[in-house]
């Protein structure tokens, strides 16, 4: 395959250095280009010494007109916010852009108005951007050129529970979300919330009941479902640096079906599906650590008269930069699994 020109802006975040790691084993893309405000002038391999001789690029302020110059696709690993002017700017200048913050996740306008506490500045983008999550929007991501990454408790959850919705095996009504996510997931910048003698003895929930990620859980188990649905989303910030848990509880439209029927449904979905996996035991975010995999599984509750579905990611893969990359690969017409097929780390 010809090596595609990729520049990475926000080179210097969690994101972003997971990106550079993953890209430089990509045998059809070529790292040309970072920018990175706060670090603009220092070299990648000085930031991140894990990429010692095998990243030598020179962070840069962002340019458009230089980011176009040096590359044909763009990723954004910028804050919610920022995406857009940059965005925006590489799209007239013609680059496939892979925006990993939540500015052009959400179909509607109003809600991101809503949730994002400020009106969207380039709502005409949003009918173009296309959800990056191969598994269940693959067709569509062929050849596009604004792609939205999913965010990383979205994955996890969506994942999950979507096949039972599409399946009719569980009730849209009163879905009930509790996930766990290591610190990595707040970024890089030093904050109170993630200091270590703040965060490394326990565990805490945050953002209860209005979590920015809630809309888009629910715009995307809406599709599955055919008709819109509420959640109630707890997440939970614990001592760890990588992984999302999230644990999901449902009623059953259908009491009498064993947990067979529900792992069934789930292996159906996802048969041929590379990188989501089906397990017995309960998932262990320690299992997919560094890769590009989601474990799902499914359990009955006959007693309370539900059905516990949980799944489990790495926040910075497939939460994140892995999605991005496995979605290029998708918009590209690679197989998706190209520069991603290593397994997680263990232990």
């Amino acid at each position: 395959m010809d090596r595609v020109p990729i520049a990475v802006v926000g080179a210097s975040g969690y994101t972003g250095v997971e990106l550079l790691r993953l890209l430089v084993d990509h045998p059809g893309v070529e790292l040309t280009h970072l920018c990175a405000h706060r670090n603009a002038g220092q070299r990648a391999d000085a930031l991140f010494p894990n990429l010692i001789g095998r990243v030598d690029l020179t962070c840069q302020a962002f340019d458009a007109d230089a980011v176009a110059a040096a590359a044909r696709v763009a990723f954004l690993a910028l804050p919610h916010g920022e995406s857009v002017p940059a965005a925006a700017a590489l799209l007239e200048r013609g680059l496939t852009v892979l925006d990993l913050s939540a500015d052009f996740r959400l179909h509607d306008a109003a809600a991101y108005q809503q949730w994002y506490g400020g009106p969207h500045k380039a709502p005409h983008l949003l009918e173009r951007a296309v959800y990056g999550q191969p598994e269940r929007h693959r067709e569509r991501l062929r050849g596009a050129r604004l792609v939205a990454v999913p965010g990383c408790y979205p994955t996890a959850t969506i994942l999950a529970l979507a096949p039972l919705l599409e399946a009719k095996l569980i009730a849209p009504e009163g879905l009930v979300v509790d996930a766990k996510s290591g610190v990595s997931g707040a970024g890089r910048s030093p904050s109170l919330a993630t200091h270590f003698s703040e965060a490394g003895e326990g565990v805490r929930a945050y953002k209860v009941a209005e979590h920015r990620h809630t809309p888009e859980i629910e715009q995307e188990l809406s599709l599955a479902a055919g008709a819109g649905l509420v959640i109630t989303f707890t997440p939970h910030l614990i001592p760890m640096s990588r992984g999302i848990l999230s644990t999901c509880y449902a009623t059953p439209t259908d009491p009498s079906l064993p947990r067979e029927a529900y792992l069934e449904a789930l292996r159906a979905r996802y048969r041929g599906e590379r990188f989501v996996h089906v397990v017995e035991h309960p998932p262990d975010t320690a299992h997919v650590r560094g890769g590009n995999r989601v474990h799902v599984g499914a359990w009955v509750d006959a007693r309370a008269r539900k059905v516990v579905v949980m799944g489990a990611i790495d926040n910075l893969v497939k939460g994140a930069a892995g999605q991005a990359l496995q979605s290029l690969n998708a918009v590209f017409g690679w197989p998706e699994a190209t520069g991603l097929d290593q397994p997680g780390i263990f232990p």
